[in-house]
């Protein structure tokens, strides 16, 4: 009986002993932010209005899942009047890096309580990055999934598209960051709604420093259409100036 609890004491000392090695590596993170206007590959998210915004992360040995959200307003543009008036994104990955070499796979699912049927979708991606220290460069592709089947839909029916982007990093004196990034999107619409039909290529370029505890980015941003949608000028074009102040915790 008593090499029986020994056993017992050793086998919980050892389970004990893993427990605390695997939360050792776990690691949380969250982040909130606040922007002058919500921006999403160019296109504005909340009717060139502010938004707060934040999210926690769950990391373990290069794997990951977080949730992110925000609010948005599609007013008469984006979503032909969604109701939407928040999203919540949820995504799980894996990320890691080789020397200068890095690579992330990711897949995301965008939310919109108010605006499930019309709005939700999913979205693959891979993104490759090297670092040559004066500067990192990226590259990604990511691929549309229809998770509601809202092509059916006949008026607001969308299937969501493919799409890349690039991206580079360049380190500044007075430790400030300036990025670029340049991408394409392409999404499949229907005839009775226009704005989802091959959306076009985004761009961004921003200036990012931290004060402490908080990051400051102040960006430009845009989208050329490649059709003219409502609401937009007559080149199909947008761009915004972008101010955003954030933390993360």
């Amino acid at each position: 009986m008593k090499s029986i609890k020994l056993s017992l004491i050793a086998a919980l000392l050892a389970s004990t002993s893993l427990i605390a090695d695997i939360t050792s590596d776990v690691e949380v993170s969250a982040n909130v932010a606040l922007t002058s206007n919500y921006v999403w590959r160019g296109m504005t998210q909340t009717a060139n209005n502010p938004a707060v915004q934040g999210g926690i992360d769950l990391g373990y040995k290069g794997a990951y899942i977080g949730v992110w959200a925000s609010n948005v307003d599609f007013g008469n543009g984006a979503a032909g009047g969604s109701t939407a008036s928040s999203e919540f994104d949820f995504y799980a990955g894996y990320a890691n890096t080789l020397g200068a070499f890095s690579y992330d796979v990711n897949y995301c699912q965008y939310t919109y309580p108010s605006d499930t049927d019309n709005l939700n979708f999913g979205e693959a991606s891979l993104t490759l990055g090297y670092d040559f220290e004066v500067a990192s460069v990226s590259a990604k592709y990511y691929v549309g999934v229809d998770t509601n089947d809202v092509l059916v839909d006949a008026v607001n029916g969308w299937e969501p598209g493919d799409g890349w982007e690039l991206g580079v990093s360049v380190p500044l004196p007075l430790e400030i960051s300036l990025d670029g990034t340049y991408g394409s999107y392409d999404d499949k619409g229907t005839q009775n709604n226009p704005f989802f039909n091959n959306f076009g290529d985004y761009y961004l370029v921003s200036a990012s420093k931290s004060f402490g505890k908080f990051d400051l980015t102040v960006a430009y941003t845009g989208m050329d259409f490649d059709v003219n949608t409502n609401g937009k000028d007559g080149n199909g074009k947008e761009d915004n100036v972008v101010v955003t102040i954030g933390t993360s915790f």
